[in-house]
């Protein structure tokens, strides 16, 4: 089993920056070996935001290249975005995931741009 909880979401204003963070915890988190970020709009299906592989491979949605970055701590185990250069259309609820799996999701952080 696998426990995560993000933090960090927020309201902020268009070119603002927010740093989103997800705490891994349980008795399975050991076998974790990918995380990632989703984020799921109003009406909207749930995306891919980036990932990142326990070797810090890493992935990101074209929409998201260039201005979000994501970054873990293996010790701690602790996944990161830093999202800068907000546009409205990021508003959304972001949610953690651990190693791909459906059974492995956070109860989400809402980031809302807008000004």
């Amino acid at each position: 089993q696998v426990q995560l909880v993000e933090s960090g979401g927020g309201l902020v204003q268009p070119g603002g920056s927010l740093r989103l963070s997800c705490a891994a915890s349980g008795r399975s988190i050991n076998t974790i070996y990918a995380m990632g970020w989703y984020r799921q709009a109003p009406g909207q299906q749930r995306e891919l935001v980036a990932t990142i592989t326990s070797g810090r491979t890493t992935n990101y949605a074209d929409s998201v290249k260039g201005r979000f970055t994501i970054s873990n701590d293996n010790v701690k185990k602790m996944v990161y975005l830093q999202m800068s250069s907000l546009k409205p259309e990021d508003t959304a609820v972001y949610y953690c995931n651990a190693s791909f799996s459906p059974a492995y999701w956070g109860q989400g952080t809402q980031v809302t741009v807008s000004s």
